[in-house]
């Protein structure tokens, strides 16, 4: 197994399909690639949402909501891939993505990751702005090498916003992360986004700035 793409997902019965479906149609050797569900503690229509999809992906389902880091470190634990991938279950992927990112690592071996350009999307799929992940980097469609993910000790359970940048800040003390400028991840703005709680998202901007 080459790459395992995970998505891990909270009441989401609105989006998690189509990001489901964005993982699985994938232009790569279907035998090459595996697709993990983790399902935080849904109380939605989700869990049947993703139980339809049968042996197609490898669905797990946490008995309570656990948290955005936990979940994503469940899924590179229970992962068999020597790359890995997220994919939040409300946004989606460009059918090239996992393609063309493993293409550079494999061709570019002083990187240990590398992420790609995003488009943001409206609820409806209509494109906003498309935005370097250079200049702003998100925790998704970025391909991380597993063994690295595990030496340094995956994400901080604690950190329940800004996890991904907390695990950026100590992934690039060790090793190099590079930047295809092509938009193949489609971020998706809506009101129900986990990052529009202001008063959440600063506590654990501030706990981000106590760590450094």
């Amino acid at each position: 197994m080459i790459v395992s793409i995970i998505i891990t997902s909270f009441n989401r019965e609105k989006f998690i399909s189509r990001a489901i479906r964005s993982a699985l149609n994938q232009k790569f050797s279907k035998d090459q690639f595996e697709v993990l569900v983790i399902d935080d503690g849904s109380k939605d229509n989700s869990v049947k949402i993703i139980e339809d999809f049968g042996s197609k992906i490898k669905s797990f389902f946490l008995s309570k909501n656990m948290g955005l880091p936990y979940a994503r470190n469940y899924g590179i634990k229970k992962s068999t891939g020597r790359f890995i991938v997220h994919l939040d279950s409300d946004d989606y992927m460009h059918e090239s993505l996992i393609f063309v990112e493993e293409l550079f690592l494999s061709l570019n071996q002083e990187y240990g990751a590398v992420e790609c350009d995003y488009i943001h999307v409206d609820k409806n799929e209509k494109h906003l702005d498309k935005i370097s992940a250079e200049k702003k980097p998100i925790a998704c469609g970025i391909m991380f090498k597993k063994e690295n993910l595990i030496e340094i000790g995956l994400y901080n359970n604690e950190m329940l916003l800004c996890e991904d940048e907390e695990l950026r800040e100590r992934y690039k003390k060790k090793y190099k992360i590079g930047r295809i400028a092509i938009p193949l991840y489609r971020y998706t703005r809506h009101e129900e986004n986990i990052t529009n709680d202001k008063k959440k998202l600063k506590f654990f901007r501030e706990k981000l700035k106590k760590n450094d």
